[in-house]
């Protein structure tokens, strides 16, 4: 698999951002962390991805960055529309969705982008929302969404015709959205197959925080996407928060650190009659009784061992990349570190470019070998 991480733990919303960014921290990441190369998952804004389309002298300052940072590019993030840098974002990362035209032409932007930025012979991705928010979804809704990924499915097409390079957009699951877990993905998309969502194009971005969120088996996932004839495009390598006992004093008092204001972490509790749902951090430690383990949707840094009572689902992330691994097309998923919550963090004092640095080489350590050669920093 091709390791990267995503920029979107960067503020940037235009190409002079991204160009910086590429600079200051993706370069130096890299040779901290003592690779050759690095893959990197760029998040574009729409505005930026509108241009970067249209315009082959940006693409060429872009790709002319890339290559003097020793960067390579195989994937997008296309789930934030912008603003994701925002003081409060909560809600707003899922808009627009997928009824409204805007998303589908923001993405068809990112595939343009990403087929013309692309390492020779190599096929992209783009992670975009499951849909929406899961309310208000209506039946016109979903119509609309269906008819905006057969359309991006030909568009997806009609660009591997034109350029010769495949570009797959990967539906993220995500809890509380329209499409909140792997099986929703697996349900929808194989149900719309005879509609003109074309397997081929348009596939799953699994991520392993929300994976660990839901509780879900991720062998059993993997089974279930492989089963449906659906394909996995990407892996984000990410982990949650678990905590064992949420009714423990201690507990809740470290939980209550991680309460704040510019993300939503959605819960879930584990018990005998199912998983109980809350859809941030502050609701559930008012809200859910805490008869069972939690799980909550804060990305923690890979390599990260917080102080008990608090765990992480690193676990959950090795045993997909290891459930993806034995896929027969294993070496072309992407594998995208996506902590972007380092701004949010509570108690964070490493700097940004030895953190992602630190991460990558944990993941080249615990979910990927043998290790590449180090070079001399």
């Amino acid at each position: 698999m091709l390791l990267s991480y995503c920029t979107n733990v960067h503020p940037a919303e235009d190409l002079d951002g991204v160009v910086r960014q590429l600079r200051e921290y993706a370069g130096p990441i890299r040779r901290a962390a003592g690779r050759e190369t690095l893959g990197v998952g760029l998040w574009l804004p729409a505005g930026l991805a509108a241009r970067l389309a249209g315009s082959p002298e940006d693409r060429a300052v872009l790709r002319g960055v890339l290559e003097e940072e020793g960067l390579v590019l195989a994937t997008v993030n296309a789930f934030p529309y912008g603003g994701f840098h925002d003081d409060v974002v909560k809600h707003a990362v899922y808009r627009p969705t997928w009824a409204e035209r805007s998303r589908l032409e923001y993405t068809l932007d990112c595939a343009a982008a990403t087929a013309a930025l692309l390492p020779a012979g190599a096929a992209g991705s783009i992670s975009t929302v499951p849909l929406a928010w899961r309310e208000p979804w209506t039946e016109d809704d979903d119509a609309a969404a269906t008819a905006a990924f057969a359309e991006l499915s030909a568009g997806l097409r009609a660009l591997r015709e034109r350029t010769g390079r495949t570009v797959r957009v990967a539906v993220e699951p995500e809890p509380g959205c329209v499409l909140d877990t792997v099986s929703d993905v697996v349900g929808w998309l194989g149900a719309r197959v005879d509609r003109g969502i074309d397997p081929e194009f348009v596939g799953l971005c699994v991520d392993a925080c929300h994976l660990a969120v839901s509780f879900a088996d991720p062998a059993e996932a993997v089974a279930e996407i492989d089963a449906a004839g659906l394909r996995i495009v990407k892996v984000q390598a990410s982990a949650a928060l678990h905590v064992a006992d949420p009714r423990d004093p201690d507990a809740r008092s470290a939980l209550e650190r991680f309460v704040e204001p510019r993300y939503l972490h959605q819960v879930r509790e584990s018990g005998a009659s199912g998983v109980l749902a809350a859809d941030d951090l502050d609701a559930a430690l008012a809200d859910l009784p805490g008869a069972g383990p939690w799980r909550v949707h804060f990305h923690i840094p890979l390599h990260h061992v917080p102080a008990d009572p608090l765990e992480t689902t690193a676990d959950v992330l090795r045993r997909t990349v290891a459930a993806v691994d034995r896929l027969p097309y294993a070496d072309d998923v992407h594998l995208d570190v996506e902590t972007y919550t380092w701004g949010v963090l509570p108690g964070a004092a490493v700097g940004l470019v030895d953190g992602v640095a630190a991460e990558l080489e944990w993941a080249q350590s615990h979910l990927l070998a043998p290790a590449p050669a180090r070079t001399a920093l």
